[in-house]
């Protein structure tokens, strides 16, 4: 095989980690920081609220523009 995992390679890592069992020893975080840390993993800091707010902003800034530009045109 091209990774060099052959087959026999293969089987025998299988066994040895079904005799090891790793996932029963995982246990995850304990306290409640690790927990809130953990929890915040997934966490990308909310842009795309904050990029609708921004063009909401600019969305009004430019209607109020337009209306001032057209009352001082009166």
């Amino acid at each position: 095989m091209a990774n060099g995992w052959t087959p026999e390679r293969r089987a025998r890592a299988a066994e040895q980690i079904h005799r090891w069992r790793p996932w029963e020893k995982s246990t995850g975080p304990k306290t409640p920081e690790g927990k809130r840390r953990s929890a915040m993993r997934g966490y990308k800091g909310a842009v795309r609220p904050k990029l609708r707010g921004l063009a909401r902003a600019l969305r009004e800034q430019e209607q109020m523009l337009e209306r001032i530009g057209s009352d001082s045109r009166l």
